[in-house]
């Protein structure tokens, strides 16, 4: 239980961890993204108010429409080319803004390439990656190593790309260091709380151990007290005989030496190693052995007993164990079951897991919550009751001894018709 406890706190403090690192990183790489578009965008607004404001070759009337691909460097171009870009407020980023445009007349066609500011690509280039926008006619968005904005108008239109190959790698760098820090960051908490959870569970670790020697030492306290009441009651019986007061008196003390073993059962099961002596058995046999023995008890108690135990079972654990959890689950079924129900008992081997399942059918008014049906003490009023002869504690039993064999246990009761067992081991 404790083991179980302290893996639980670990696995808590670490989805609390994950989570708001995950939120921590996702929310930086979300806003740095955003501020870094933002400031592309900004800069593609003053290209484009730049480029409205540049006389382009073709309107001073030199006689040609659509410029060379392979356009010469500005100082190199006769009339000086287009005029230097000086828009944005730092003067030192004028220099170091890097882009091109394409212009699209009304039909479709490019009739303007301007590759003035930009080394990385040429005129084909930039058709290319021009057209692909123009054609999907998105007004902003990335493709490929550039951010580009796109206005059209009746047909024409224009299309700037910004260079921004820096800007995305710093985005791709902060992204790569945010997972590094992120990978690094769980390790670590990881390693700080599996030293400290000890310490954290140490007060409910006492608290648990307090009460299991509550109980061992209340258990034996008991039995003497039982034995001598059981004792007195036999000779009483011998001396005056049978009546209905002698009969109640040693059936609530049955009662009462059994809820005992069970406690002191339960309290052992909750050690750090409640089962020290497991072996290789075959489970085959021992299901048989614990069948056989409610054979009578179903039959006496007017109900068809159907059992279908595979042959050639293996399991490794402690067989008393097992047989207890067994007859636990054949006698609740026995007892709760409607009157001439029908008990259907099976084990059998699917994949690398044995299963044992149990299934009675039943009259309930209500559907019991199956989920705490295996909570110690608990009792659904309209299936059990003292009348029974339980307390709640065999179910407990059963999963406490599921769990210590690496297995689990569920109930299913889909209509209040019928109940079924199911243990995987």
């Amino acid at each position: 239980m404790l083991k179980k406890m302290r893996q639980r706190v670990i696995l808590a403090a670490m989805l609390a961890f994950f989570a708001v690192i995950m939120l921590i990183g996702v929310s930086v790489n979300i806003v740095n993204y955003l501020v870094v578009t933002n400031n592309a965008d900004k800069t593609l607004d003053v290209i484009l108010s730049f480029e409205e404001n540049t006389v382009r070759p073709e309107m001073e009337g030199n006689g040609f429409n659509v410029p060379p691909l392979e356009a010469p460097p500005q100082d190199q171009r006769p009339g000086g080319g287009m005029a230097p870009f000086m828009g944005l407020p730092d003067l030192e980023s004028n220099y170091m803004t890097r882009f091109f445009i394409v212009r699209f007349a009304s039909d479709g066609t490019p009739d303007y390439v301007s590759i003035d500011y930009i080394a990385s690509v040429d005129g084909e280039n930039a058709l290319d990656l021009a057209q692909k926008v123009y054609d999907k006619q998105r007004s902003r968005g990335y493709l490929g190593d550039y951010r580009y904005a796109c206005e059209i108008k009746d047909g024409a239109g224009v299309v700037v790309f910004l260079n921004t190959r820096k800007e995305q790698e710093s985005i791709r760098n902060l992204l790569l260091m945010t997972l590094a820090i992120s990978g690094i960051s769980l390790v670590i908490v990881f390693i700080l709380v599996a030293l400290f959870s000890k310490r954290a569970i140490r007060p409910i670790a006492k608290n648990i151990e307090q009460q299991k020697q509550f109980i061992t030492d209340a258990s034996h306290e008991l039995k003497t007290p039982l034995t001598s009441i059981s004792t007195s009651m036999d000779v009483i019986t011998m001396e005056h005989g049978e009546d209905e007061w002698t009969e109640n008196i040693r059936s609530q003390t049955q009662r009462l030496s059994k809820l005992v073993s069970e406690l002191v059962i339960l309290s052992k099961l909750d050690e750090e190693k409640p089962l020290p002596n497991k072996e290789v058995f075959s489970l085959s046999n021992a299901a048989w052995e614990i069948a056989e023995v409610y054979k009578p008890q179903a039959k006496g108690a007017g109900k068809e007993f159907k059992i279908d135990i595979a042959d050639d079972l293996m399991m490794t654990g402690e067989k008393a164990a097992i047989q207890q959890m067994l007859s636990v689950l054949i006698d609740n079924a026995i007892k709760y079951s409607d009157p001439d129900g029908e008990i259907r008992f099976s084990v059998f081997k699917k994949g690398n897991k044995n299963y044992i399942e149990v299934f009675n059918t039943c009259d309930l008014k209500e559907v019991p919550d199956v989920t705490r049906l295996f909570d110690r003490f608990y009792r659904p009023d309209s299936s059990r009751s003292t009348q029974t002869g339980g307390y709640g504690v065999g179910l407990a039993i059963a999963k406490a001894v599921a769990e210590a064999h690496g297995g689990e246990i569920i109930a299913v009761c889909p209509s209040g018709k019928s109940m079924t067992m199911k243990v995987k081991i």
